[in-house]
């Protein structure tokens, strides 16, 4: 019967008008629902808030919601339509592209925890996603990074081609080429439905999607949120491409190309010295794929190769996350 466009302050103003008014002129009705940005507000109790004013602009069952922005929204939207009247449809419309080569595709929603990064949520697909490269073009260039570390993820997991072509494109990636960002975006999308189409609920194949992301959310958590999730992932990326020549299963070489990559596309490569690191194992100890107290890795055995592991001994671990920047 109705929308509700959940967007955050930020790209309420560039965007929720615009999306009003094409839902208006296609005879729907829309209501614009908002909420402050920033991963600091992807609580309980922002779910709570939106579900409210849900509630009391009459959102039923006969209704639907519109993740209109990033990965903060997305997963706050998701969760929420998979909870409010205990479910109802949700669209996604990514505005960053962080959330378009990942966060929106394949159904994973939650909400973070004092104790950790995305620890309450559930699986709930989308409909559909609906990606415009145009609104890049108002992206800041620090979330454009952040949004390429999940780009260069893609091609170190599973395919050395892409690896190599985005070595090749950085400049017309940086300059929003058209054709450059369409094709790897398409790619990265490709890469990901296939993964989650074999393992919807992260059961195993799933979890290569994680490479880089456990010491990354463990650094991201460490730093209260002030690093950006693409530049913690861009220095787990590192951290674990470390840790496999450390443990065996990686060439230096490899290692090192990772990192100059990385290093292409003005993404940090090592953990700032001024992060505890004690805090960074708890909160690594506490990440939502740690099973029975085992951690579990993702490592990279080559370009477009990973492995999946929970036999990493923790004095390697502790060795990486002491010696990263040092």
């Amino acid at each position: 019967t109705k929308y509700g466009i959940i967007a955050d302050d930020t790209v309420a103003k560039l965007y929720g008008k615009q999306c009003m008014q094409s839902l208006e002129a296609a005879g729907i009705q829309s209501e614009l629902i908002i909420f402050s940005h920033g991963e600091v507000n992807k609580t309980m109790a922002t779910v709570a808030s939106l579900a409210s004013e849900l509630a009391q602009q009459g959102f039923d069952r006969s209704d639907a919601l519109i993740a209109l922005g990033g990965g903060v929204t997305g997963d706050i939207t998701g969760f929420l339509a998979a909870i409010y009247m205990r479910g109802i449809p949700f669209v996604q419309v990514p505005t960053t592209l962080l959330a378009q080569v990942d966060s929106s595709v394949g159904g994973k929603t939650g909400v973070d925890l004092p104790e950790g990064k995305n620890l309450v949520g559930v699986f709930y697909q989308p409909k559909i996603v609906y990606i415009d490269t145009d609104v890049l073009h108002t992206l800041p260039l620090d979330e454009l990074r952040g949004g390429l570390a999940e780009v260069i993820k893609y091609g170190v997991i599973h395919d050395a081609d892409f690896f190599s072509f985005l070595a090749q494109e950085r400049e017309a990636v940086f300059a929003l080429q058209q054709d450059t960002l369409t094709r790897l975006i398409a790619r990265c999308c490709e890469i990901k439905a296939w993964v989650v189409e074999q393992d919807e609920r992260e059961g195993g194949l799933r979890r290569i999607l994680n490479f880089g992301h456990t010491i990354g959310h463990a650094v991201e958590a460490a730093s209260d949120f002030q690093l950006i999730h693409g530049k913690a992932v861009a220095i787990g990326m590192c951290a674990v491409a470390d840790l496999a020549v450390r443990t065996g299963y990686l060439q230096e070489g490899d290692a090192q190309a990772i990192k100059k990559l990385i290093e292409q596309y003005e993404l940090p490569i090592t953990i700032p010295t001024d992060l505890d690191r004690k805090v960074i194992k708890k909160y690594l100890l506490n990440d939502k794929k740690t099973v029975a107290g085992r951690v579990f890795y993702v490592l990279p055995q080559g370009i477009g190769k990973v492995m999946i592991t929970d036999q990493v001994s923790e004095d390697a671990v502790d060795a990486v996350i002491a010696c990263s920047g040092c």
